[in-house]
């Protein structure tokens, strides 16, 4: 089955809002085994949006739509699906009510304008939209389908996941299965290097992503019944296993801070952070995670070399800028000042060079239970050190803690 997507909206194209709807359905429709051909994003115009989407009908089996699908006069994806098949749009009784019944179970006006929200073509089938006003339309004709959804993510992503997806699995005949391996510390090419031996297999498929917090290797497996699947994955996950060792950190959903967390949990430990150069991007990061305040003690943002004398720090050592040694005062005073197991301190410094902006970062990892504190030194572009500093220190004590 090949696969287009359209994203409809003259905001997509203005830059006024990002598309992040048509990387959502391409992974998606990858785990089912369907190849995407085609993207676009096209304009709130008739013309534009009718030429697109009969091309897309023409050379495409499965064709997703997202936006277009809202109560105003530029809202045109419903109109120009039925002018593709010459059918006439009416208003359906029971779409029309679950609208009405969306605004009095909340005590809001229904605008006469949501109405058109409700019609519906002889080909199309409403698809439930419980996140808002907007049903989608799942039209099945001559061997092809166009699925319209709307617009917004959260809307999109709970019809795709909750409609859509498993229609289109049914469809496709198959069980197809996921399994996403995370790593740090390796860059995309040498992950690749090592896992080339890997890469030849076409059942399961492997693919690397390039993220914030490491590389991504997705293992996708398709058989006639799930236990197959699940033994294929399972094979090859051992394999890359093998190859890749400690540079694997996790899998699926968990992210660094969620198993940083486990595994403090699990020996009791807390954790207090100091940092300068990430200007708190790290205690952030540990504060979101679910739970964090069982075991996360907070951070000090020390912005400024007065701020760090203030709290302790020898005023030479601050003196001196940036150092190893100056993270690891850092460490030190997060981990006493704030009563925690252990203390982590970042510190680190950019200048310009050939019109970039390189950083050098200095995390420190002080534990009671050791008598020196860990210490590592990355460089790297600015813009990225700043967040990766954060996951760096995270896989660092990931590291620690595994060896404890």
């Amino acid at each position: 089955m090949k696969a287009e997507i359209l994203s409809i909206g003259t905001e997509l194209l203005l830059g006024e809002i990002v598309d992040t709807n048509t990387p959502f359905l391409a992974n998606q429709l990858s785990l089912l085994g369907i190849d995407l051909f085609f993207t676009s994003a096209v304009g709130d115009n008739p013309g534009r949006l009718s030429g697109a989407l009969r091309q897309a009908w023409e050379r495409s089996d499965v064709i997703i739509t997202t936006g277009g699908l809202g109560p105003t006069q530029d809202d045109i994806t419903r109109e120009t699906i039925a002018g593709l098949f010459k059918e006439e749009p009416a208003v359906d009784p029971a779409l029309k009510q679950s609208i009405v019944d969306y605004f009095a179970q909340r005590g809001i006006e229904m605008p006469a304008s949501n109405i058109k929200q409700a019609v519906l073509v002889p080909s199309a089938a409403a698809i439930p939209n419980s996140r808002g006003t907007a049903p989608g339309w799942w039209v099945e004709r001559d061997g092809r389908i166009i699925v319209a959804m709307p617009g917004p993510p959260g809307e999109m992503q709970f019809m795709w996941q909750n409609q859509v997806f498993p229609r289109l699995q049914r469809k496709t005949g198959a069980i197809i299965l996921s399994r996403m391996l995370k790593t740090f510390s390796l860059t995309e090419a040498k992950v690749d290097e090592l896992v080339t031996p890997l890469m030849s297999s076409l059942n399961p498929t492997l693919a690397t992503y390039a993220k914030l917090d490491g590389i991504y290797l997705r293992i996708a497996a398709k058989a006639a019944r799930r236990p197959e699947a699940e033994e294929l994955i399972s094979r090859h996950e051992a394999d890359i296993k093998k190859i890749l060792g400690d540079a694997i950190w996790g899998a699926d959903d968990e992210t660094q801070e969620s198993v940083v967390g486990q595994l403090l949990t699990t020996r009791g430990l807390t954790l207090a952070v100091a940092e300068s150069f990430t200007s708190g991007y790290l205690a952030h990061t540990l504060a979101s995670a679910p739970g964090s305040r069982s075991y996360f003690k907070g951070g000090i943002v020390a912005a400024t070399d007065e701020v760090k004398v203030v709290l302790g720090i020898d005023a030479g050592l601050v003196a001196g800028g940036p150092s190893a040694e100056l993270a690891v005062a850092m460490a030190g005073l997060a981990r006493q000042k704030l009563g925690a197991s252990i203390g982590i301190g970042i510190e680190g410094y950019s200048e310009p060079v050939g019109g970039t902006l390189p950083g050098t970062v200095f995390i420190a990892i002080d534990r009671e239970s050791i008598g020196e504190p860990v210490v590592q030194r990355y460089s790297g572009r600015l813009y990225q050190m700043k967040k990766r500093a954060a996951y760096y220190a995270l896989f660092d004590l990931m590291k620690l803690l595994r060896s404890a």
